[in-house]
């Protein structure tokens, strides 16, 4: 009966160890042609680039991925979606067309450009730190409740990228199939599910979560809010000036009743809090109402991108600013800000912006101008500007 048992064991190692080695030998002998094809050595299915577990400050706790939590395979996917002029009705050109990771993911035209002659309505949003805010909402109008109903609306607009439906364009379901019968695609999503089907679900989340996985920390900035206990210490790394700066922007404006400032800081922080400089919920209107493309006012964009990497590393502006992309350098910027005019028709002004119901006078001197100026030029960073994980893989 031992040596029966004996054998009986030993017949079953041998069956295990022969089928864990039956599984080793068909995942080794899956080679992924059609992602090498494509992508030569810039996606190593079996080595892909780290999405998932990037460091963050322990001071950034804003965090909106929800339930779509960033993995390496699924950014992956996003972030060749996000570079594929296949995403275009006439393979054009592609999200990044008008998110360059040169300009923090921005546009330095006015407005960018998409099939067939077609323009963006509103000037191309800065992308940095997209997952590092309380506000959810995206668009300059905050139309899209979530990152990942944003991310295919570009898709189906009519004029970005063209997949409308309308007027004898391609609808969406047909992108579906287009991707579907891509051969990079049919490994890249199996690896991200399982299996090769495509759906617009899948799309937003893999888009979702390549946008979120884009982050900016180390800046000088960074490196001084390391070294104290809160943003109201004077940093060491920074000069006099970039202190100065910093206390303006965290210091509320005091005003009088008709609203002069007569004391205090600029009062930034209200909308663009520490540490993220993300925009505020709930914010109304900066009082920047133009229209990009055509006349009319536009009162409804109370969304921002993050202050972060506002401007590039020579400290000048990743592009002109505002939706309307009609502010091109920080002075004028700041200038806006320091005299807010009451425009007819603008129901949606931050009441920030608007102390005892009139538009706030800060009286700016050239000293704050220049401190705030180079205060929010501590808030750019360097990696994001050349990691390959974020560049295009094609």
């Amino acid at each position: 009966m031992y040596l029966k048992a004996k054998v009986i064991s030993l017949l079953v190692v041998s069956i295990f160890f022969f089928t864990e080695c039956s599984k080793k030998e068909t995942i080794a002998s899956v080679t992924y042609e059609a992602i090498k094809t494509a992508f030569a050595n810039r996606i190593d299915p079996a080595n892909l680039a780290n999405y998932a577990n990037q460091t963050k400050p322990a001071y950034i706790t804003k965090d909106n991925s929800g339930a779509n939590a960033i993995s390496n395979s699924k950014a992956t996917v996003g972030r060749v979606l996000f570079y594929d002029n296949n995403l275009s009705i006439d393979n054009s050109l592609n999200c990044g067309s008008c998110h360059k990771q040169s300009f923090a993911f921005s546009d330095t035209a006015l407005a960018s450009k998409g099939v067939a002659g077609g323009l963006t309505g509103r000037h191309s949003m800065r992308l940095i730190n997209s997952r590092f805010a309380v506000e959810t909402k995206f668009f300059w109008d905050e139309r899209a409740l979530t990152l990942e109903a944003q991310t295919s609306q570009p898709i189906k607009d009519h004029a970005e990228m063209g997949f409308s439906g309308q007027n004898g364009r391609p609808a969406f379901s047909n992108l579906l199939s287009k991707l579907q019968a891509i051969g990079y695609y049919k490994e890249l999503f199996t690896i991200a599910y399982g299996n090769e089907t495509i759906t617009e679900a899948r799309i937003q989340e893999c888009l979702a979560q390549f946008i979120r996985s884009i982050q900016s920390f180390d800046s000088k900035y960074d490196a001084g809010r390391a070294l104290v206990n809160n943003d109201n210490q004077p940093f060491p790394n920074f000069t006099a000036q970039e202190n100065d700066g910093k206390a303006l922007f965290l210091t509320p404006p005091v005003f009088d009743a008709t609203g002069n400032r007569i004391a205090g800081g600029l009062g930034c922080q209200g909308c663009h809090a520490a540490p993220e400089f993300d925009i505020a919920p709930n914010s109304g209107n900066n009082g920047i109402i133009g229209v990009l493309n055509g006349a009319g006012i536009d009162i409804n964009n109370t969304r921002a991108p993050s202050l972060r990497d506002l401007v590039n590393r020579n400290g000048e502006p990743n592009g002109p600013m505002m939706h309307t992309g009609g502010i091109t350098t920080l002075q004028a910027v700041i200038g806006h800000y320091g005299t807010i005019n009451l425009a007819p028709g603008n129901n949606r002004l931050d009441p920030k912006l608007r102390p005892n119901g009139f538009g706030q006078q800060l009286h700016l001197t050239a000293a704050e101008v220049n401190a705030t100026m180079a205060f929010l030029r501590t808030l750019t960073g360097t990696n994001v500007y050349t990691d390959a994980k974020w560049s295009s893989p094609f």
